[in-house]
This record gives structure tokens, sequence and C-alpha cells, in this order.
């Protein structure tokens, strides 16, 4: 049986795993060139038309945003794929979410602005990182641990940047701008917060599973595929874009 069998068998195996990992495949395939961060048409037009503080209507566009995110999504199963002690969940979904707002807010703020495809690429190499890391792959590599705690900083940093740049294209109204930005923000993480919940249930589900360990080996196989499958499409929509 080649290694794309087994995978695809092991994955196939928990119904529930495989349904959001595949749904998550299958919505890359049908966007060839889709950004990561893209905020839709509706929404873009609704943002650039409001003026002054708009509180709800931003808290809802954030956690829309998150749990939309398929690559927020696929980089937190990453994160929490070994995680077994809630305070472990929420000391690297902090760290994460921290990463992610510093560098959401002040890229708006400032005016950071840097090519989306090149970022959501990095986003792509983010999952396919974290994959290896579950994977064991650095040890196995390369004799040593990288420091997971700082890689999740580092990429949640590149997950806000994303944000950022794309929410400059639509260019926010600066009357009210800080406090729509901190709704938005607080949207966010409370998306983070829903999908962070369904992921643990499902965790929790499936390792009750005797074959959990190889299972799990085979998820984070197609977490890389995923991850590589996204990188190649922002590499491809920026090549077509300059």
């Amino acid at each position: 049986m080649t290694s794309f069998s087994r995978v695809t068998r092991a994955v196939a195996s928990r119904p529930l795993v495989s349904l959001i990992l595949l749904s998550l495949a299958a919505l890359l395939l049908s966007a060839p060139h889709a950004l990561a961060h893209n905020v839709t048409e509706g929404d873009a037009g609704y943002i650039q038309e409001i003026w002054g503080v708009n509180i709800i209507p931003f808290l809802y566009l954030g956690a829309k945003h998150m749990v939309t995110g398929y690559d927020h999504i696929l980089f937190l199963l990453g994160v929490v794929f070994f995680l077994y002690k809630m305070k472990d969940v929420a000391l690297y979904v902090s760290i994460f979410a921290f990463g992610h707002s510093v560098t959401m807010l002040a890229g708006v703020w400032y005016g950071w602005g840097i090519n989306a495809y090149i970022i959501d690429a990095i986003i792509g190499l983010s999952v396919v990182y974290k994959a290896l890391d579950n994977l064991g792959a650095y040890q196995k590599w390369f004799g040593f641990q990288p420091d997971t705690k700082a890689a999740t900083l580092i990429f949640g940093l590149f997950h806000g940047t994303g944000l950022a740049t794309k929410i400059l294209d639509y260019e926010i109204a600066e009357d009210g701008l800080l406090a729509n930005l901190l709704a938005f923000n607080v949207g966010v993480e409370l998306g983070q917060i829903l999908a962070l919940a369904l992921i643990l249930i499902v965790m929790g589900y499936w390792r009750r599973s005797p074959n959990f360990m190889q299972q799990a080996s085979a998820a984070n196989i197609l977490m890389i595929l995923l991850g590589v499958l996204l990188t190649g499409q922002q590499v491809a929509g920026y090549l077509a874009s300059v």
C-alpha cells in the first residue's frame, strides 16, 4: 500500500476529523487563487460605507472572519493537536491571539501593508511547519526541538499581518477607527474560541480511540499537504499579479 493510500485510509477511519480536513481541502481546491484572509465583497462594501463607531457590526465581522478562515483553523488544529491539558491549550492559544492582535491592530493603525499573497504563502507554511513539528520531524532531521511558544508567537504575528493587509485594501474610515478595530479584534478572538471549542470536542472524542497515534500521523501528513497547497496557490497568485 502506498504512503498516500495509508494516509487516506487512516484519516477516513475517523469521520469527524476526515470531514473537517477534507472540507478544508475542498475549499482550497475550489478557489485556486483565494486569499486566506479575503473579505467578502458584501462585507468589504459595508466596511467602506460606514462611518463612526460601529461596535456590533465589527464584532460580527471579526468573528465571521475567524470562523470561516481555513488557514486559522488549520493552524489552531496543529497547535492543540497534542495538547491534553486545558492550561496548555489556553497558554498557546493566548500566545497566538496576542501575536495576531498586535500586528492586526498596529498594521491597520499605522498603515503597514505587505503583499497579501506573500503573507498568505507564509501562513500556509505555518501550517506545514506545525504539522511537521507534531510529527517530530525536527528532532529526527536536525536533532533539536524548536521553541514551540516562540514559533506560535511568530506565526501569530504573520496571521495578524495578513488580516491587516487585507483590511487596509478597503480603507476603513478614520472616524471611529480605533474603537472599530478593537471591536473587530474582540470578534476575532470570540470566533477563535468558537472554532477552538469545536476542535477540542472533536479531538476529545478522537483521542479515546486506541488507534489515535497512527491516525494522528496520517492527519498531520494531510495537514502538510493542505499547507503546501495553500502556499502554492498564493505563490501562483503572486506570480500572476506581477
